[in-house]
């Protein structure tokens, strides 16, 4: 982005979130003045910088640059104790009132941080709060955009992302956010934030969610089914097409040599990706794995798979997702090879 400022190398912006348990709702006035002035005070100390928080029905969400030598559990349970203290004196709960302990994710540029706070902006629309960013009033968005004064919150800090002017920076983020994330982008992001887990195909092994991460998470998002046996079913049909086998091909002939590279060629790359272990892959093939990792074993010393295993992650999942959108199947069909019997 033209005159945008770099982020300080000796500081770094956190995403930190927490996810509430159902029945607890902290974007009510009894307590969302509460936390805004908490997020303030914590901020205080020289080198802090409050840019972005989020309160949902479900979610707590804070964009935080903080100094290279202090990390986000110095302000964090000073943040979700207290919240839950207000909650637990102003009505009757019982149990806990938050699903487990904050999480934090570093932002390692200011283009992502950008897009984070774009993905923030879209949060309540996505979840069904609002029809457009500007109108959820439990964010720091309004303040920031101009719609609503909020005392004490300095909003040259998310605004310093987007130029070192104002208005003009303010003009800027406007036309940033307003481009709304497509669905995948959401469900990458919400991914990659433990918002959701990658679910497995019903009636496998792999119906297990689990958590998934950056390039896998972007497969994931992408599939078709859904979870992790349809981020697997993706890497399927990018590894015929560099096998230059056709989709529908019939590997499941005994001792299938080419289905057997297949097989080993998935498990290694999901491994590398950290989609799922190699006994999920084994599992989604239908196939022992001692069997599988004897495959994959062999397949590491081939110099054929070696070139292929050797591209690039990024490329593989972008080329995968590629695949994808120009693939033939109808919808809640998916073209994969016959690998076993």
């Amino acid at each position: 982005m033209e005159n945008s400022v770099p982020i300080a190398a000796t500081s770094v912006i956190w995403h930190i979130v927490w996810q509430l348990v159902p029945g607890n709702d902290l974007t009510g006035a009894e307590f969302s003045g509460r936390i805004r002035s908490r997020l303030l005070a914590v901020h205080r100390r020289p080198g802090r910088e409050l840019l972005r928080y989020l309160l949902t029905p479900t979610e707590m969400h804070l964009l935080s640059r903080l100094p290279a030598n202090q990390s986000p559990s110095e302000i964090a349970p000073a943040i979700g104790n207290m919240v839950a203290r207000w909650v637990r004196a102003e009505r009757p709960v019982s149990g806990a009132v938050l699903a487990g302990r904050f999480r934090a994710y570093a932002i390692e540029s200011d283009d992502a941080a950008r897009e984070e706070l774009r993905i923030l902006a879209w949060r309540p629309v996505a979840l069904g709060l609002c029809k457009v960013p500007s109108y959820h009033v439990t964010s720091s968005l309004r303040e920031t955009l101009g719609l609503r004064r909020f005392d004490g919150f300095n909003i040259k800090n998310p605004l310093r992302l987007f130029g070192p002017h104002f208005p003009a920076n303010r003009v800027a983020l406007a036309a940033f956010i307003a481009r709304r994330p497509g669905v995948i982008d959401m469900r990458r992001w919400e991914l990659t934030r433990g918002m959701v887990r990658a679910p497995g195909a019903e009636g496998t092994a792999s119906s297990v969610t689990r958590p998934v991460k950056d390039l896998a998470a972007a497969l994931v998002a992408a599939s078709q089914p859904p979870g992790i046996d349809g981020a697997l079913l993706l890497l399927e049909r990018w590894v015929l097409a560099k096998m230059g086998l056709h989709e529908g091909a019939d590997l499941a002939v005994p001792r299938s040599l080419a289905g057997a590279r297949l097989h080993a060629l998935v498990g290694l790359l999901a491994v590398q990706l950290e989609l799922c272990p190699a006994a999920s892959v084994a599992r989604h093939f239908g196939r022992a794995k001692a069997t599988l990792s004897e495959r994959m074993a062999a397949s590491r010393r081939e110099p054929k798979d070696q070139a292929i295993l050797g591209l690039p992650l990024k490329r593989i999942v972008d080329e995968a997702i590629a695949l994808r959108a120009s693939a033939s199947a109808p919808p809640g069909e998916v073209n994969r090879p016959r690998t076993t019997r």
